[in-house]
């Protein structure tokens, strides 16, 4: 079974392509994104906001005191 749904290869496509470009920027700062890693969040990210089945964010596990 596929993880990711075809939405999501387009929008991790079209990021890589403006990173490539030099067009991709980060979220608030609106810095360039230079990333490949970066480049590949953002399209993710912006498939799960469209509703493309991507799988969750992993949580990070703090231990605790």
């Amino acid at each position: 079974m596929a993880r990711y749904g075809r939405s999501a290869g387009r929008k991790v496509k079209r990021a890589m392509h403006e990173m490539k470009r030099g067009k991709l920027r980060s979220g608030r700062s609106g810095k360039k994104v230079k990333s490949r890693k970066q480049a590949i969040a953002i399209g993710l990210s912006e498939a799960r906001r469209s509703g493309g089945k991507v799988p969750r964010r992993k949580k990070s596990s703090r231990r605790k005191k």
